[in-house]
């Protein structure tokens, strides 16, 4: 048996989230790329985000800082890979800022704002982990449940900016 065909598929190692969310693209790229709104909804609550400092734009770093309720923060480094305004972001933990490769890369973002008239537009994040643990891990921390909780407070954010 070849090595290839035993090696993971992408599939095994991806997590998807699709919503139809009442609002326009250009209304949840803003909710991604702006600060003061990411900090609004990016963290299921009660975790809060005290800190979103986010350069958007390709080879541009990110760092966003959430906290616990009982007061731990996490600290999540990444890098902008691709920056279509109000389409699609793409980014990863990968690297931790510029091109500085980050000590445990665990996943790469794809999100995907698709205009679907009437107001409404197919949200997409599709998570694809550097390997099936990885993958696994995210599952076992909550990421259905979790990412839905944002997906909605985003949606909630959209239809009021």
């Amino acid at each position: 048996m070849s090595l290839v065909a035993d090696a993971p598929t992408l599939e095994d190692r991806e997590l998807v989230l699709t919503r139809v969310i009442d609002t326009t693209p250009d209304k949840l790229y803003r909710a991604w790329t702006e600060p003061e709104l990411l900090k609004q909804w990016f963290a299921p609550a009660p975790v809060t985000v005290p800190v979103a400092e986010l350069d958007v734009r390709p080879g541009g770093s990110n760092l966003i800082v959430m906290r616990l309720p009982d007061g731990l923060e996490a600290p999540n480094r990444g890098v902008y890979l691709e920056v279509i305004p109000n389409e699609k972001l793409v980014f990863t933990d990968a690297y931790a800022a510029a091109w500085e490769p980050s000590a445990n890369p665990f996943m790469t973002v794809i999100l995907t704002f698709e205009d679907l008239g009437n107001g409404q537009t197919r949200y997409t994040a599709r998570v694809r982990h550097f390997t099936v643990a990885g993958r696994e891990q995210h599952e076992r921390m909550g990421f259905h449940q979790g990412w839905g909780q944002c997906a909605d407070q985003l949606a909630e954010l959209g239809k009021r900016i």
